[in-house]
């Protein structure tokens, strides 16, 4: 862990400027273990944002690329170029292409510690609206199948959702969890991931890290509810 993150909690940066983004570092950024830009920033500000905020804390580049394997290879490695820790690539790209990528982190890892995630089952889809052709495995089924590819190609980084991981079997696999709620937040069933879970919850049903973003950005004391989290890791 300490090798990747400063600690298991992971800030999602997910807002649409670079000053909001800064402001929010400025006020907590001592005390998450890493930082996740999304979309929304990278495609607006570019790679030198990876490159700027990677000296605050290790960056998680979470473009979920999906492409051919060449392609998959060059964004990867232009993401760590940039100053990415860790990197998502989606894991039904399939055995060849994470194969390769298990290659390129390799490489990679010779310069400095870099982990690439492959993303299994998004945690906005539950049963009743996952794609039509995937109806017939309940999602716990996807995602034990997807953990199993990965694993076979060499790469031991998933993104899963908490409710998924007694059904990840690799003692050895970096688990992130997303979906991550406080207790308190009444509302998260109506937004728009449906698979959520606690902090303490996801830490004690095997998460490595965890990734938040609405329980921090929305809180009215956001620096206490980082240590709340901590606490419970």
């Amino acid at each position: 862990m300490s090798q990747l993150l400063k600690n298991p909690l992971i800030l999602a940066l997910d807002v649409d400027t670079k000053e909001d983004a800064q402001k929010i570092l400025d006020y907590v950024g001592d005390l998450v273990g890493g930082i996740k830009l999304g979309p929304r920033l990278v495609y607006r500000y570019g790679a030198s944002l990876v490159t700027e905020f990677a000296e605050i804390a290790p960056v998680f580049v979470d473009n979920k690329y999906f492409d051919i394997p060449s392609t998959m290879e060059a964004a990867v490695r232009a993401s760590f170029q940039a100053g990415a820790t860790i990197v998502t690539v989606h894991a039904l790209s399939g055995l060849e292409a994470l194969t390769k990528l298990n290659q390129l982190e390799i490489e990679l890892n010779r310069i400095r510690p870099f982990k690439i995630l492959a993303v299994t089952i998004l945690t906005s889809w539950e049963k009743s609206s996952l794609p039509e052709n995937f109806h017939s495995w309940s999602i716990e089924n996807h995602v034990r199948s997807l953990s199993q590819l990965v694993y076979r190609s060499g790469l031991r980084g998933i993104v899963c959702s908490g409710h998924e991981l007694e059904f990840v079997s690799q003692k050895d696999m970096f688990k992130v969890i997303p979906g991550i709620r406080m207790s308190s937040d009444e509302s998260s069933v109506s937004q728009d991931q449906k698979r959520v879970m606690t902090p303490k919850e996801a830490i004690k049903a095997g998460a490595s890290a965890l990734v938040v973003g609405r329980a921090i950005l929305k809180s009215n004391k956001p620096r206490q509810t980082i240590l709340d989290i901590l606490e419970s890791c």
